[in-house]
């Protein structure tokens, strides 16, 4: 299907007319076609996860989506990486409009899923149905030309907000191996951390071994190698998203790690990823809220 908006066109060839005042509205059909569009999304979905698992360049730029919309889920990360991957800032027609923002013509929108009704499976449990809602990105209305570059905090700043109420304590060591920069120990639960190393290599390992640390749910269960990947990928969209050099992360080898596992399953993992990442950034944004209240001037008297 190269056009989702044709599921809502009359077809022309057909006769039909597309003045609604002339024909009733047809509530089975509309079904249908909507039922068609969660089709197409759920397809589109499974794609994604399985164009991304075979990919390490394919799933960096998942992981890019994601860091920019870490408060929406992996299918509409993945449904935005499949259909607007450069987009940066969302909404629908309705909240652009109440912002005073209008879409541009000839802008087609993209769609992603948004919870629906609740409803009752055969087995007893309560399901959520989804429906498609139309998106569209800043780059496609008015308020484009008004878009900044993203603002970070300083280094230091930065490494702060990243240490704020960490879950476990983190110390400085020069006991760690060479090819060490941090290491979290679960046994001990702490942070051990290299000193002497520069500001981005402080915020990429320590952000890649407090993911440890929120993962470690505390039971002497936890085990690093099953989730080094997990931390790794929540390193890196915490650097994306507050400014830190990526370059030195590598994802060639996905297909190898993420060979013959089924799409949800996938997901599910990156859902912990997103998750892990998602409650860090939130820390660290409280924190820099903050400060950027208390560095305010009072209002003149």
């Amino acid at each position: 299907m190269n056009n989702l908006d044709d599921l809502f066109r009359q077809d022309a060839a057909s006769g039909s007319s597309t003045n609604p005042y002339e024909q009733p509205f047809d509530k089975e059909a509309w079904a249908q076609k909507k039922q068609e569009l969660r089709q197409w999304a759920y397809e589109t979905i499974d794609a994604a996860t399985t164009a991304i698992a075979q990919s390490g360049d394919e799933f960096q730029r998942y992981l890019d989506v994601q860091s920019r919309f870490d408060r929406y889920s992996v299918s509409n990360a993945l449904l935005i990486l499949m259909q607007r991957p450069e987009a940066t800032r969302i909404a629908d027609f309705d909240s652009w409009k109440e912002q005073g923002v209008f879409i541009r013509r000839k802008e087609t929108g993209f769609y992603i899923l948004e919870p629906g009704e609740e409803y009752r499976r055969e087995d007893g449990s309560t399901g959520i149905s989804y429906n498609l809602k139309k998106m569209f990105d800043i780059a496609q209305t008015t308020a484009s030309q008004k878009r900044e570059q993203p603002t970070y905090p300083d280094d230091r700043m930065r490494i702060k907000a990243l240490m704020d109420r960490a879950p476990v304590p983190i110390v400085i060591n020069d006991a760690l191996l060479p090819e060490m920069h941090a290491l979290y120990q679960p046994d001990t639960r702490i942070i051990v951390i290299r000193r002497g190393l520069d500001a981005g290599d402080i915020f990429r390992s320590l952000a890649q071994e407090l993911a440890h640390a929120e993962l470690d749910r505390g039971d002497g269960r936890y085990s690093r190698s099953d989730f080094t990947f997990h931390a790794y990928c929540a390193s890196y969209m915490l650097c994306k998203q507050f400014g830190v050099d990526t370059s030195s992360f590598r994802f060639h080898r996905v297909p190898e790690k993420l060979k013959d596992i089924e799409p949800q399953q996938i997901r599910t993992e990156l859902t912990v990823m997103k998750d892990t990442a998602h409650d860090m950034a939130r820390r660290m944004n409280r924190m820099l809220a903050q400060q950027r209240q208390q560095q305010r001037p009072e209002p003149a008297r």
